[in-house]
This record gives C-alpha cells, sequence and structure tokens, in this order.
C-alpha cells in the first residue's frame, strides 16, 4: 500500500484525520490532497471493473468459488489476470468462498449395462466442452424435498444446465442435458458425458438423449 493510500485509510478505519497522519509520517497535506483528487489512471479504472467482474462471478456462484475458479471463469471470458491478484481482491472486499456441505448420495444401481469410464476419474478437461459431469441433488424444503440434476463443464466447473422436480428420474437429468446442449448452442457433438451409475444416468430414456 502507497503512502497516500495508507493516509486515506486511516480516515475510514481508525477515524485519524489526515492532517495528522500526514505530520506523523512526514508528508505535507497539499502533496496528500493532490494525490486523493488527481483523475483515476487506467490501471486505477482496470482494478475497479476487474473487482467487479470478481464480485460477480462470486456472487453468481453463490459465495461459493474461490480465487482459482473465478479466475478459470474470468480468463475464458478474456481476462489476463492471475489467481494471486484476485485472491487480494477478493481478500481486500471481504469475499471469502464458503465450504460446500457432503451431500447425501442419491445413486441408486441401474440394471441396465454401464458405460465405460472415459475420464479415468481425471474430473478435470484441457478446454471447453471436451468433458461435461451430470450429478443430482436433494434440498430439503419446507414443502418437502426436490431435486436439482445438473449438467457442469469440467474446464471451467460452469453450469451449463439444470432441472429440479419433486422426483429424481430419468426426466430431470435428461431435460438437464437438453438444456446444457441448448447453452452451447446445441452443436455437442463428441463431447464426453461423465455420470454416477445411478438408475436416471442408465435409463433408455437418457442414452436416447445422448445419442440425439
Amino acid at each position: 500500500m502507497s503512502v497516500a493510500a495508507f493516509i486515506a485509510s486511516q480516515r475510514t478505519e481508525h477515524d485519524v484525520p489526515h492532517a495528522v497522519a500526514c505530520r506523523a509520517l512526514g508528508v505535507s497535506e497539499s502533496w496528500f490532497y493532490q494525490w486523493r483528487d488527481r483523475p483515476p489512471t487506467r490501471r486505477d479504472a482496470r482494478r475497479v471493473r476487474l473487482a467487479a467482474a470478481v464480485r460477480k462471478v462470486f456472487d453468481d456462484s453463490g459465495g461459493i468459488y474461490g480465487s482459482p475458479r473465478i479466475g478459470i471463469e474470468l480468463r475464458e471470458s478474456g481476462w489476463r489476470v492471475s489467481d494471486n491478484t484476485i485472491a487480494q481482491l477478493m481478500a481486500d472486499s471481504g469475499m471469502a468462498a464458503r465450504v460446500r456441505r457432503s451431500r447425501r448420495s442419491l445413486t441408486r444401481q441401474g440394471t441396465r449395462p454401464t458405460a465405460p469410464d472415459l475420464v479415468k476419474r481425471a474430473f478435470t478437461a484441457p478446454a471447453p466442452d471436451v468433458a461435461w459431469r451430470g450429478d443430482m441433488t436433494e434440498i430439503r424444503t419446507d414443502e418437502g424435498k426436490l431435486y436439482l440434476a445438473t449438467v457442469i463443464d469440467l474446464y471451467s466447473r460452469r453450469i451449463l444446465g439444470y432441472a429440479m422436480g419433486a422426483h429424481h428420474d430419468a426426466g430431470l437429468v435428461v431435460a438437464a442435458l437438453n438444456m446444457a446442449a441448448v447453452t452451447r448452442g446445441g452443436s455437442v457433438d463428441g463431447v464426453i458425458f461423465h455420470s454416477d451409475r445411478g438408475s436416471e444416468y442408465t435409463s433408455a430414456d437418457f442414452a436416447r438423449a445422448c445419442a440425439r
């Protein structure tokens, strides 16, 4: 932090008059006010825009993304920024990623043959739309249970499709897959779709949706 920035922070954090802070640090008040009233530089303006972009990705994630995942999202959208810079901006703004609680498994083994594991338990991808992952989550509400099916791109960790309903069945996972395909423009030939071996994902309806 620069001397001028430190002086400015004292007024808001500790209610220390700027004149006192200037005298303590051996700088003139006129120099400080000239610094404070200067027009913003291009670097300042970029930092403000970057901070806003970090905040949006963080809020859109529900407060669970840390600097690495936010960095992936921003670089995918064109920003050139390091994870360390993002971590500093998050710390300055009081953004701290929440740890997700472990979820109860909803997997019910299907009776149909399962597909081979093409990702070999490596849940990453070198580029968008190389591999997706499907999952089902149970959500308890005051009106009963709801089930959320999601499709996530293993490169960006972005949710491409989702569907919610009162039953976890093949229709729910098919709806999430259809939404993901629409999100990517409808052309998703060659994408690897990975899921658990639950009956929803081994069903004939989901197999037909994948083939389509």
